[in-house]
């Protein structure tokens, strides 16, 4: 299903919409389309360029700040599918400091791993184990939460408004 990123006035992201909600925020005029997808959507009376990204006209003020979920999509995201300790395809989420010694599910302490490292790791420390990081865990950055939302890669015509 084609979807479409929504921008704040300040052209901060807001979220991530199926085309339909997009285009009845252009046709409500409350939104701006940026960039289209080349499609079209028709009607009787007239026909409108299917919205990838739209802006809306007048300002949101956003009462929180947005926390990326630690699960499983979302830390392979971070990890690029790739085991921090040996590079190959991960299969499994890793707790640094086991959880049986106190760690916590948390960013800082949840990585990618393939089932031969995890099962070498076992409950102990990647020390205790023989076993070093490729790279630290560490949080995702604040708009990251877009490709978390859409479950894979983000449109390349979103990424001039979304840092990665």
């Amino acid at each position: 299903m084609a979807r479409s990123l929504v921008l704040n006035a300040s052209l901060e992201p807001l979220s991530v919409v199926p085309v339909r909600r997009a285009l009845v925020l252009v046709l409500r005029d409350r939104a701006d389309v940026l960039v289209t997808n080349g499609a079209l959507w028709r009607s009787e009376a007239f026909s409108l360029p299917s919205p990838s990204v739209v802006r809306l006209k007048r300002y949101v003020r956003v009462p929180y700040q947005r926390r990326i979920p630690v699960n499983r999509r979302t830390v392979f995201q971070r990890d690029e599918h790739r085991c921090q300790y040996c590079g190959r395809q991960a299969e499994n989420l890793d707790h640094v400091v086991p959880r049986s010694q106190g760690g916590e599910h948390s960013w800082s302490n949840v990585v990618a791993a393939c089932r031969r490292c995890n099962t070498k790791k076992g409950g102990r420390t990647p020390t205790e184990a023989g076993l070093r990081l490729a790279s630290f865990p560490r949080q995702p950055r604040t708009d990251t939460w877009v490709a978390a939302a859409i479950g894979g890669s983000v449109d390349p015509d979103w990424v001039p408004y979304v840092r990665s």
